[in-house]
Parts: structure tokens; C-alpha cells; sequence
């Protein structure tokens, strides 16, 4: 039952974020927003929520998680509202403020309720299963907002992911309240950043943030790069969409992986897999092509998240896991906050194909980062 519902949540507002994120882009295009504006817009996602990420974690293990769910989907219900009404740019910062700021209350609790109701021997399916809902949402997102944009509006867009938002908040009152025991002592975001100095926690940190930059910056950019050659609105949907249809397929049998070849080789392979389609993707303009690359980007994609879930959940002291999460959150919204103004800078100024092989190059040397190596004696399980 808390499986299920935990799911359905996340299902709910992963369509909502991977339907939107692509019309905010092209919204802005429309609007006549240069690329880096369009970077600077695509960062503020993440803007807030790297300097609150800690303190919600903190917050859903002192208060329980069924309240920051609750009122992040408020808060993702408003962000669809604004530019709903209001087309403008800064309706379109508004909502993508909103938007990323709801949402880390809303995933920091959501993996807090998986990791709290799993055993160590089931947790890696609980959060595959997470990581599965994740990719269900990017693949059904992407084709629900194409659609919408293509045959409606943009803002209709808007309009029905605001409704999911208020729909799910029925299931979220089914979330339990578990409350931890707190520290005497107020905990400073040093004491909390002492927490990762445990490597595997720094390796699993390091690929989810590579993972999350990556994806973020395929959706905000590769709308663009369509647009130029002239795709159709759906089209673009379908492309994004099939990467998150891999990214299911992977983690369907990412269990299987992780027990034949153990959790570093999986991690090294699929990020230098993700990278090397990066770089090739804008080799042609077939749509096959471009399906096919995809579809390996969202094979290498989809293994980083829940194994960096997993293995930061176990590394956590148990009175703090909600907080070590928070850090993890806090570690993707840098990268995701840096990323899409980079690559804006290098693609205004290059041009948008650019933007695909320096990403690429970034991931292939992130890859080699973290390449494992003979004769360590870290725990594969952990």
C-alpha cells in the first residue's frame, strides 16, 4: 500500500515535470529569449533548491514526510497556474521557481518513506522501483506536453499538469509520519557536509549529479536543436519520451546488472555509454538516428540514479537519512543549476550543437572519474 501510493506520486508529478520542462523552453524560444537566457532560465529550476535542499531533509525527518509531500504539490499546483495565466517570461521564472523548489520537498520524502519502510535486502528493489516510476514519468511527460502544445496550446500544458498536481494530493494524506529522534543540538550545514566525507557516499553524489545535469540539459537543449531542423512539437516529445522509455527498460533489469557485474563497472559502462551518445547524437538528422541515440542515452542514464539512491541511504546515519538525501538533492541542484547557464554561454555563442559534445565530454571524463579500480576494498553491496 505505502509502495504503491509512494509510486503513484511519483509517477504523477514526474509527468508533470517532464511535460513542462521542454514547453518552458520553447515558450521562451517563442518569446524571442536568446540561449542564454534560455540557460538562465532552465537553471533557476534549481536555483532555491540548492540552498534549501539540506533544510527540507532535515524538516521531513523532524515533522515527517507526509506534509512536505503535501505542500510541494501545492506548490507544483501553483507553479503550472502562473503560466497558465500570465504569458510572459517572468511567469515562465516564477513557475520554474516554484516548480523546482516544491519538488525537492516532495522527492527528499518520498525516498525518505522508501528507505524508512525497506529492510537493507529490499531496499535496492524499493528504490529501483522509485527510479522506475522516475523513468515512466519521462517517458509519458514528453508525449503528453508534445501533444498538448502541438494540437492545443502551451498553455494547456499548464493547465493539465496543474490538475494532476491537485489530483495526487489525495494519495499523498496515505503517506505515513515517522518521526525521528532529533540531535540536542541545532546541526549546522557544516556538520551536515562532514557526512559525505565517506567515499561511497562522494562516488554516488559525483554520477547522480552527472546524471541529473545531463538529462536536464538533453530536455532544455535538444527542444531547440529540433525546432532549428525543423521537427514538429510531438516529434520532439516522442525523441525525449523514448529515452525515458529505456531509462524503464534498463532499471528493469539493473538488479540483474548490479549482482553479475557489481555496482562500480555498472556505473562506469553506463555513464561512458550516455557520454558517447552525446557526442554522436547531432551526426545526423535522421529521426531514427536520433531515436536509436536516445534510446542508448536513457540506457546510460538510467543506472545512475537509484544505485547513488541506494548507496546513499545505506552510507546515512539512520537518525539522518532525510538529511543526507537532502545533500544528495543539494549536490544535483548545483550541477543542475550550473550546467544550463554554461552550456547557454557555449551554445549562444557556438551554436546549440555544441552544447551535445561538450556535455558528452564532460560525461566521458566524469566516467573515467570514477573508473573502478583493481584491488580496492570497498564493500560492491554497500
Amino acid at each position: 500500500m505505502i509502495l504503491r501510493n509512494v509510486l503513484l506520486i511519483v509517477l504523477g508529478f514526474q509527468i508533470v515535470i517532464n511535460a513542462t520542462r521542454p514547453i518552458i523552453t520553447l515558450s521562451a524560444y517563442d518569446m524571442g529569449a536568446s540561449m542564454l537566457e534560455i540557460g538562465i532560465l532552465t537553471a533557476s529550476f534549481a536555483a532555491l533548491p540548492l540552498l534549501i535542499a539540506v533544510k527540507a531533509g532535515k524538516l521531513t525527518d523532524a515533522i515527517g514526510d507526509r506534509l512536505p509531500v503535501i505542500l510541494g504539490l501545492l506548490g507544483m499546483a501553483i507553479g503550472m497556474l502562473v503560466p497558465y495565466l500570465f504569458e510572459s517570461i517572468w511567469a515562465l521564472y516564477v513557475s520554474q521557481v516554484f516548480v523546482g523548489s516544491s519538488s525537492i520537498f516532495i522527492a527528499i520524502s518520498l525516498q525518505n518513506v522508501l528507505g524508512n519502510h525497506a529492510t537493507k535486502e529490499t531496499r535496492d528493489y524499493y528504490f529501483s522501483m522509485f527510479a522506475l516510476a522516475v523513468a515512466a514519468g519521462a517517458f509519458v511527460g514528453p508525449v503528453m506536453g508534445g501533444y498538448l502544445s502541438e494540437h492545443f496550446s502551451h498553455s494547456a500544458g499548464f493547465l493539465v499538469s496543474m490538475i494532476i498536481c491537485i489530483l495526487l494530493i489525495a494519495f499523498a494524506f496515505f503517506i505515513p509520519v515517522v518521526l525521528k529522534e532529533q540531535p540536542a543540538e541545532k546541526v549546522s550545514l557544516r556538520s551536515s557536509l562532514q557526512l559525505v566525507k565517506e567515499p561511497l557516499i562522494q562516488k554516488a553524489l559525483f554520477s547522480s549529479a552527472l546524471v541529473l545535469y545531463s538529462k536536464d540539459i538533453f530536455v532544455a537543449y535538444f527542444p531547440l536543436y529540433g525546432k532549428e531542423i525543423g521537427l514538429s512539437t510531438s516529434t520532439i516529445g516522442w525523441i525525449l519520451a523514448i529515452q525515458g522509455l529505456a531509462t524503464m527498460i534498463v532499471r528493469f533489469v539493473l538488479p540483474k546488472l548490479l549482482q553479475l557485474f557489481g555496482r562500480e563497472v555498472v556505473l562506469f559502462s553506463s555513464i561512458l555509454l550516455a557520454g558517447s551518445s552525446f557526442l554522436v547524437f547531432t551526426s545526423s538528422s535522421n529521426i531514427i538516428l536520433f531515436c536509436v541515440f536516445s534510446c542508448l542515452m536513457g540506457f546510460g542514464l538510467g543506472c545512475g540514479q537509484p544505485i547513488s539512491m541506494t548507496t546513499t541511504y545505506n552510507a546515512s546515519p539512520k537518525s539522518r537519512t532525510g538529511e543526507v538525501l537532502g545533500i544528495r538533492l543539494m549536490t544535483n541542484r548545483l550541477s543542475q543549476f550550473i550546467a544550463p547557464v554554461f552550456f547557454g554561454a557555449v551554445g549562444g555563442w557556438v551554436g546549440v550543437v555544441s552544447v551535445f559534445y561538450v556535455s558528452g565530454a564532460f560525461l566521458i571524463g566524469g566516467a573515467f572519474v570514477m573508473k573502478p579500480r583493481k584491488n580496492k576494498g570497498e564493500s560492491e553491496t554497500e
